[in-house]
């Protein structure tokens, strides 16, 4: 999934796909000429990582493309970041949804820009020729700590300044790599003050074990994913993080600049500029909920309710 203390998981992942895919074929989605490739002509393809959020997100670029004239088709659940990336880099795909935070420090390990505003000054300058981002939207989808509503009425929190004032008397759940990761418990301790009286590491990244443990108050704290909708569906209270310890994550494509043209270039940041965290919600709880929507029918709904198709 996005979650930045996964991250080393992933890489491995991302790595052995890559092998194994190159040793198929010179292309790591298909046998034959790259679909979209620089130069060829047909419908712009758009993937998407191998988790349902950016299948839903690439069938909402892809739509909007088509309902502007364009022509789109998509390519989901190509794998993770390394993966895709190379994949708009040889033209297998032309455009891919991605998160402004964990783009940059996939093309600069030493980025330290937290804020959203300082993430987008610093990533277009450091992705690789022929590759551009356009707008980000509001949505964003990160890590955030989460408490119960009883929790948070009976310490008063609404933020992580407030947590940190109570830190030493809860437990906190996290992924075990934050323990040591500079945006997981050190951050929270160096810009909150937090010091929780005990760390518990879950490995479901936010999951339903990390929520039971929280809904049954063995923790008091958790990492969540901003987006996911076990907030919702369970009255989760997310706290404020006002000194960005977690860095944005800005929903944003990541095009190839010789396929994406102007028009399509407009009709994406158009998607960009109503696009929010909530919508993101919404649509997970659709697609990942009990209505199992398939994304492309979650995107069409949308697109439609935002008169975008």
């Amino acid at each position: 999934m996005r979650n930045i203390f996964t991250r080393p998981a992933v890489l491995i992942t991302g790595l052995l796909l890559v092998l194994g895919l190159t040793g198929c074929s010179s292309n790591p989605l298909e046998n034959g000429q790259a679909a979209g490739s620089a130069g060829a002509k047909g419908p712009l393809v758009v993937g998407s990582a191998n988790f349902p959020e950016s299948e839903t997100l690439a069938e909402i670029y892809a739509g909007a493309l088509n309902a502007g004239g364009i022509a789109a088709t998509t390519k989901p659940r190509i794998g993770s970041r390394e993966v895709y990336v190379r994949a708009v880099q040889d033209g297998s795909i032309d455009l891919v949804p991605d998160y402004s935070g964990n783009l940059l420090r996939y093309v600069d390990k030493n980025a330290t820009a937290v804020s959203a505003v300082d993430v987008m000054e610093e990533l277009p300058g450091k992705l690789p020729a022929g590759l551009a981002v356009l707008e980000p939207a509001a949505a964003e989808d990160k890590d955030s700590i989460v408490v119960t509503e009883q929790t948070a009425a009976m310490y008063g929190l609404k933020n992580l300044d407030d947590l940190g004032k109570i830190c030493d008397q809860i437990a906190l759940g996290m992924p075990a790599e934050a323990q040591e990761r500079p945006q997981g418990l050190p951050g929270l301790t160096a810009k909150y003050g937090c010091v929780p009286k005990e760390f518990v590491p879950f490995s479901d990244g936010g999951g339903p074990v990390t929520l039971r443990a929280l809904l049954d108050d063995r923790i008091q704290a958790a990492d969540i994913f901003s987006t996911s909708p076990l907030i919702a569906r369970n009255n989760l209270v997310p706290l404020e993080d006002p000194k960005d310890n977690f860095a944005a994550q800005q929903v944003l494509p990541l095009i190839r600049t010789d396929r994406v043209g102007n028009e399509a270039r407009k009709i994406l940041n158009r998607v960009s500029r109503v696009l929010t965290t909530e919508d993101l919600m919404q649509l997970n709880e659709q697609v990942s909920g009990n209505a199992k929507q398939n994304p492309k029918d979650a995107a069409s709904a949308w697109l439609h309710n935002e008169d975008l198709a």
